[in-house]
């Protein structure tokens, strides 16, 4: 057997339909559209999505207010409460202790430090944010905050 002597499979190709090249071809004239009607123009049925005149789904749902800002930053919240009952006195607060302790569960989230809560303890608190009330919390109780620049 030689390169030259190989076929495919009998049956293996087949010879696509041209339409519209004439009747002797077996799909002139109409090109297989039948005859009038919708379908049988260029251009001719409905677009994706119409519903026979009804109203269609995506106008019968209801638009929802207001938008999606898309530079929201989002910070995982952690209470002063939480530091309280984690952390000892002149303990170092920052994202990797904050997951040693079981607070945050990822050291790369953003992190506020909000001032629900009592705290009691000296801490060192290195995070993202910290709100107002959380910072007098800590600096009452003889501790400092240190925010990145």
């Amino acid at each position: 057997m030689q390169l030259n002597d190989l076929r495919p499979n009998k049956g293996a190709k087949k010879a696509r339909k041209r339409i519209g090249r004439g009747n002797a071809s077996g799909h002139g004239t109409t090109a297989g559209r039948g005859t009038k009607g919708q379908l049988s123009r260029s251009g001719g049925g409905k677009g994706a999505g119409f519903e026979g005149g009804q109203q269609p789904l995506a106008m019968r749902l209801p638009k929802l207010p207001g938008f999606k800002n898309r530079n929201r930053v989002e910070y995982a919240p952690v209470n002063v409460s939480r530091l309280e009952a984690k952390f000892n006195d002149g303990d170092v607060v920052d994202t990797q202790s904050l997951v040693a302790a079981g607070i945050i569960k990822r050291d790369y989230v953003l992190v506020k430090v909000l001032g629900d809560g009592e705290l009691t303890k000296k801490l060192t608190v290195k995070v993202d944010k910290v709100s107002p009330a959380a910072q007098a919390k800590i600096e009452a109780a003889g501790g400092k905050v240190e925010l990145p620049c």
